[in-house]
C-alpha cells in the first residue's frame, strides 16, 4: 500500500477529535519525511486539521463549523508518558467542568511536579502549576479540588462565597476515605489552603480536621475575604 493510501486509511479509522502526530504512523511507514508531507497535504485539503507544528486531528463537523478536540487530547502528551501519569488538568481547565464558573477559558492549566514555560497550541495558551504531591490517577480529583482552594480568589465570573458553596456540595458527595486522602494531600499545600479546608470540614462535620490544625502555626492569620459569610468556623482557623 502506498504511503498516502496507508495514512488516509489510518486517519479514517481514528476517532474524531483524536490528536495525532507522525509517530502514530511509524508502524506502517518508516519514512518520516513522507509521512509529514502526506499529513500536511491532507491538512491543506481540509481532510484533517492542523493543531500546531506536528500535531493534527480529525475534526467533528457540525452545522456550526468544525469542533476542536477536547482539551485533554490537545495536551495528552503533557499528561502522560508511556502510560505513566505526569500531569493533570487543573485551574482554568476544570473550573467550568466542576461547576465553579460558567466561563470557558482559552488557557489550559496543567499540574506537574516539574513546571515548564508557557506554550501555545492552536488558540490555546498552556501554563503549568507546581504540584508537590505525587501525581497518580487516584489523586487527581482531590488535587483539582485543593487547587480550587489554592486559587480561590482567581476563579473568573464568581465569588469566594459561591465557590465555597459549590466546594461544600462536592465534598458532601465524597466518601470518608476520600476526605482522609484530601487532608493528607493538603499537607503539601500552602497554610492558607490547609486552614480553609480545615474550616470547611469542621463547618460541615464530615471529618476530624485535627491533622490540618496541627500542621498550622497558631498565630498566623489568613486573608480570605468573604469566607466568613459562608463559614462560622473562620475565626477558629484564623481566617479573616
Amino acid at each position: 500500500m502506498k504511503t498516502t493510501d496507508y495514512i488516509a486509511y489510518t486517519v479514517d479509522r481514528l476517532p474524531k477529535g483524536y490528536v495525532f502526530t507522525y509517530d502514530d504512523f511509524y508502524n506502517g511507514v518508516n519514512n518520516k519525511e513522507a509521512i509529514i508531507k502526506a499529513l500536511n497535504r491532507m491538512a491543506v485539503s481540509g481532510k484533517i486539521e492542523k493543531l500546531s507544528k506536528g500535531k493534527y486531528y480529525k475534526a467533528e463537523k457540525t452545522i456550526f463549523g468544525n469542533l476542536e478536540p477536547p482539551q485533554k487530547q490537545i495536551v495528552k502528551d503533557l499528561l502522560e508518558d508511556n502510560g505513566k501519569i505526569i500531569g493533570y488538568l487543573t485551574g482554568l481547565s476544570i473550573y467550568n467542568q466542576l461547576g465553579f464558573t460558567t466561563q470557558v477559558s482559552n488557557t489550559i492549566q496543567i499540574g506537574k511536579n516539574e513546571v515548564r514555560p508557557q506554550l501555545e497550541r492552536g488558540r490555546y495558551f498552556i501554563s503549568f502549576v507546581k504540584q508537590k504531591n505525587t501525581i497518580t490517577k487516584e489523586n487527581i480529583y482531590a488535587m483539582q479540588l485543593l487547587d480550587v482552594l489554592r486559587f480561590i480568589d482567581k476563579i473568573p465570573d464568581t465569588t469566594i462565597e459561591n465557590t465555597l458553596k459549590r466546594f461544600i456540595e462536592l465534598l458532601k458527595k465524597m466518601e470518608a476515605k476520600e476526605i482522609s486522602n484530601l487532608q493528607r494531600l493538603a499537607l503539601k499545600y500552602t497554610p492558607s489552603v490547609r486552614a480553609l479546608l480545615g474550616a470547611i470540614l469542621e463547618e460541615i462535620n464530615l471529618a476530624d480536621p485535627e491533622l490540618l490544625k496541627n500542621s498550622l502555626n497558631p498565630i498566623t492569620k489568613y486573608k480570605i475575604r468573604g469566607a466568613e459569610n459562608i463559614l462560622t468556623t473562620t475565626e477558629k482557623w484564623n481566617i479573616q
